[in-house]
């Protein structure tokens, strides 16, 4: 019987299985992904990290409902690519990408994936993710490192298969190409407390709301 091994922590193990055996041993509550021919389970994420994936999927999914581009999601959904079945913090798929959800998962690449780095995944978001989601044809990736003395944001854009490097503008914004018209500006997610997420909206995309709430905020 193949042993677990432990990787960074007591939390986090790996475990040599097929896809399908994965499938079966992971289920529904457990916080697992399949690489390389082992399923991972993964340290509990923490406060910080659960705080930017809510601010970043009320920002994007708000955003993404108002224009109508598709749909947001967020852990656990599982997306099945070639080499790996992986759960990334958040994802977006565009309308006509939509018979790519099936039932239990996302069969294929999403046109958007967010990582949000923790203490024990750092090699994984940066090396392992990012070939994979390469690959796998995902038109845009963005990861976030919140951990102290690092706070990066990295957008990355497919260009002839291969992923770019996208830059700020002179403001400090990030612009979508999947997303169009929306724009990030990650100094946002480095204040305390994170800042209201519809007052960041409204910066985004002013048309949204009326002019009262714009006096209010």
């Amino acid at each position: 019987m193949a042993q677990a091994r432990l990787t960074v922590s007591q939390e986090e193990r790996s475990l040599a299985m097929s896809y399908e055996a994965w499938r079966g041993w992971a289920g529904e509550s457990t916080q697992a992904e399949w690489a390389n021919g082992e399923g991972i389970t993964f340290v509990p994420p923490t406060v910080l990290h659960a705080q930017l994936s809510r601010f970043l999927f009320f920002l994007t999914g708000l955003f993404v409902e108002a224009r109508d581009l598709g749909e947001m999601f967020s852990a656990p959904i599982e997306m099945r690519l070639a080499r790996s079945a992986r759960e990334p913090d958040l994802l977006f798929l565009a309308h006509h990408h939509r018979h790519r959800l099936k039932e239990t998962r996302l069969l294929g690449p999403a046109d958007l994936v967010i990582e949000i780095v923790s203490p024990e995944s750092s090699r994984r978001d940066r090396v392992e993710k990012l070939a994979e989601y390469e690959e796998a044809g995902v038109p845009e990736y963005w990861l976030f490192d919140p951990r102290p003395r690092r706070r990066t944001a990295d957008f990355f854009h497919l260009r002839d298969g291969r992923y770019g490097g996208a830059p700020l503008d002179a403001d400090g914004r990030h612009h979508s190409t999947v997303l169009p018209g929306f724009w990030l500006r990650p100094a946002w997610l480095w204040d305390d407390p994170l800042p209201n997420v519809l007052a960041c909206l409204a910066e985004i995309a002013p048309d949204l709301f009326g002019r009262h709430f714009h006096e209010r905020f």
